[in-house]
């Protein structure tokens, strides 16, 4: 199973949707954020959001594990896409894209910056999408948890994961 980076939105929608089983049952093991992105969630937290504390637990547990960009070339490549993008979503395109891990993200302007440095993207709805076909989740289970997600502030051009094409 590839690696896979996840940034600060992902983790988010899935630990204040109370789901972040989903993510460790899908990709435990593989799975990991970069020390930026670790600081956002700790910031997070500490505006009062504590349900991102569950990501916390998460690294706490071993399956999602934090990682920090290393080597010439990811730093390089990192301090380039700093420019334009957030430390966390800099640093995780520089981690996906040297190391060949998958990207999940829904930040539009990250995704297609890791797109145009040929990364593989997921986000949530791909994930969730992926879970009810590993059938880890119902249709209907993941349809709740897009609205609450939807709730908490996460912008989704669907309501319902049936309107997603093959």
């Amino acid at each position: 199973m590839p690696e896979i980076v996840f940034d600060c939105c992902i983790l988010s929608n899935f630990a204040l949707s109370d789901s972040l089983f989903i993510l460790k049952t899908l990709y435990g093991g593989s799975a990991c954020l970069t020390d930026f992105v670790s600081a956002e969630i700790v910031r997070g937290i500490q505006s009062g959001h504590g349900g991102l504390s569950r990501i916390e637990d998460a690294l706490v547990q071993g399956w999602l594990k934090e990682i920090s960009a290393s080597g010439k070339e990811e730093k390089v490549l990192w301090q380039s896409l700093s420019v334009s993008l957030g430390l966390g979503e800099a640093s995780s395109i520089a981690v996906a894209k040297t190391r060949g891990f998958l990207f999940a993200c829904d930040d539009r302007a990250a995704r297609r910056e890791a797109g145009l440095l040929g990364v593989k993207l997921t986000g949530t709805l791909g994930i969730l999408k992926k879970a009810v076909r590993s059938r880890v989740i119902s249709l209907k289970s993941a349809d709740c948890l897009l609205a609450e997600m939807k709730d908490q502030g996460f912008y989704s051009p669907v309501n319902s994961l049936k309107e997603l094409r093959d």
